[in-house]
């Protein structure tokens, strides 16, 4: 059966009800929600969980399909930091093999790597036949970070924009899938999810001294991002630009989409018997007292 999945969201499907707010939100943040819920309601938790439930039932047709097709795709996600790149990934994969897909986020280059072809430390992460590799950032963090923050200089930036739709050309003749995603979320939206993650001691990692200065850096990185989009929006691998604003939103309509790009047919395996358990032909457990159990806490 061919892919031809889809979303419909009726009116009925929308949560009519508003959530209280947390009576700790700053004056600011309390006005930024109000302006939010008043242009948009929240999406139905029931209706967002049963969608998203059924895209990861095809994400598992997807995954089988480029196994058996020996497709190599490779997924970009770039855009502003706390823009929801990382909860979408981890939805894609949360069903998956990490055998078939896997998540590729490298830290900063070392100094061997900076001494490196800009591309060569992220071809090393390129799939091979049957796989499928999400980039968490990639090789545009030269047009963004790179350049804004000053970590590169005039002439490495400008080699890359000549150069990156070269590249990405010789990959998708290479056989290659490539997919590009910018996450794009507002000023104010940006401003709640800092906050959030601050106030969150299980988030604030989260937090790296990049983000925070990206916040004094927003209009260069609006300024960068335009210029990377007038050279590397290509028709080989053209940008698809998610509206993040809303979490539950852009991961279904993401998902959704990359589903869309890859026509796949339902390879999913008949129900599986179990066979009957070896018989117990004299075996003795060694006792219990001689193995190290982890506490009963709870």
């Amino acid at each position: 059966m061919d892919n031809h999945y889809g979303v419909t969201m009726s009116e009925k499907n929308k949560d009519s009800s508003k959530k209280t707010k947390k009576t700790t939100l700053s004056d600011l943040e309390q006005e930024l929600l109000k302006k939010k819920d008043n242009t948009r309601e929240k999406l139905n938790k029931k209706f967002y969980e049963k969608e998203l439930a059924n895209l990861q039932i095809e994400l598992v047709k997807l995954q089988n399909w480029i196994q058996h097709e020996n497709l190599k795709v490779v997924v970009i996600f770039e855009g502003r930091d706390a823009a929801g790149k990382g909860g979408v990934i981890k939805r894609i994969t949360q069903t998956l093999n990490p055998r078939v897909c896997r998540v590729v986020a490298l830290p900063k280059p070392t100094e061997k790597e900076q001494t490196q072809w800009y591309f060569q430390r992220y071809t090393a992460h390129l799939p091979a036949a049957g796989e499928m590799v999400l980039f968490d950032r990639s090789w545009y963090n030269r047009a963004g970070v790179e350049k804004v923050m000053g970590f590169c200089k005039k002439p490495e930036y400008e080699e890359f924009l000549r150069s990156c739709p070269e590249f990405e050309r010789m990959l998708v003749r290479s056989g290659i899938i490539l997919i590009k995603y910018w996450f794009s979320v507002s000023d104010e939206e940006q401003e709640l999810r800092f906050q959030a993650r601050i106030d969150n001691p299980t988030k604030r990692w989260k937090l790296s001294p990049m983000d925070l200065a990206s916040r004094t850096k927003w209009v260069e990185y609006s300024k960068a991002k335009d210029v990377m989009f007038a050279h590397t929006d290509i028709k080989q691998a053209p940008w698809y630009v998610v509206d993040a604003d809303d979490k539950k939103r852009a991961r279904l309509n993401c998902i959704h989409h990359l589903l869309s790009l890859i026509p796949y047919k339902d390879l999913t395996p008949k129900p599986i018997e179990l066979p009957k358990r070896q018989e117990n032909l004299g075996y003795l457990r060694p006792p219990i007292e001689d193995q190290t159990f982890v506490p009963d806490v709870y």
